[in-house]
């Protein structure tokens, strides 16, 4: 017998079923996970224990992007793979810059997007789809998405630390093909990728607890594999670097390096 459910939850989830996004959730210290998604953490922790410290790296690169962008004058994001909101949302940041801004997240995940509907009730330029970011063709045609965003305008669309999870090279090459060819000039993609280029036995360690959330483990690409990705685009300065060092906030030390943190950028059609 299935447990009862939280209000927060779709009827349709089983929570005996591990999420990437509701471990991601547990992992910034939220409060949308089930028992499974926090003891899939917890083996993680215990394989590497800055695991919730990269968690907020990334978060944070997200926020400082965001912020880039909108200060550039950017006023549309299509957020694949969202994920749960927690402090600092997309729309938050951007709208905070131009009330204007609009904002479509897309996860895969019911919970993601049932919170994010909550979140966003009552906001007019902002919603969440239900979506498989990996299906980019079915995004593109949404009728929230098209009807929301102008793909005949600049547009950032923001891939943080879910390109991971697709394993499947060419697929991967797809979307991001496939994103060349709809976004206008002066759009920009601002991504977090995992990556290999790390201490070896703690990666393979990482990848067998992930494959009890994935079912194969996670694809970690070398920094030449994301730039291949990218292909045209070109990432702003300071380039594709490790996560921490994306134009870190002046006011602070210097962030340490973490490899196991991977790579960011924000790069631009032009």
């Amino acid at each position: 017998m299935q447990p009862l459910l939280p209000d927060w939850a779709a009827d349709d989830i089983d929570p005996r079923i591990p999420s990437p996004a509701r471990v991601y959730d547990h992992l910034l210290g939220g409060f949308a996970n089930f028992d499974v998604d926090r003891r899939i953490a917890a083996k993680m922790i215990e394989v590497i224990p800055e695991v919730p410290r990269t968690a907020r790296a990334n978060r944070a690169f997200l926020q400082r992007a965001v912020g880039y962008l909108a200060a550039a004058g950017v006023d549309q994001y299509l957020d694949l793979g969202s994920g749960i909101p927690t402090a600092g949302n997309v729309h938050e940041i951007a709208q905070a810059v131009n009330p204007a801004a609009r904002v479509v997240y897309v996860d895969v995940d019911p919970v993601a997007v049932t919170m994010s509907r909550r979140l966003l009730a009552g906001n007019p330029n902002a919603t969440a789809v239900h979506g498989d970011f990996t299906d980019v063709d079915a995004v593109l045609v949404h009728p929230q998405i098209s009807g929301l965003l102008d793909f005949s305008r600049p547009i950032a669309v923001l891939l943080v630390s879910v390109l991971h999870f697709v394993h499947d090279d060419a697929a991967a090459q797809r979307i991001f093909a496939r994103l060349r060819e709809v976004l206008a000039p002066g759009s920009h993609v601002a991504l977090s990728h995992l990556t290999r280029e790390g201490p070896a036995e703690q990666i393979e360690r990482m990848l067998e607890v992930t494959r009890q959330v994935t079912g194969r483990g996670d694809r970690l690409r070398t920094r030449a594999e994301i730039l291949e990705l990218l292909g045209d685009l070109e990432p702003i300065d300071p380039g594709l670097v490790h996560l921490a060092r994306w134009r870190p906030d002046p006011d602070q030390p210097l962030p340490e390096l973490h490899p196991l943190d991977g790579f960011a950028a924000v790069a631009v059609k032009h």
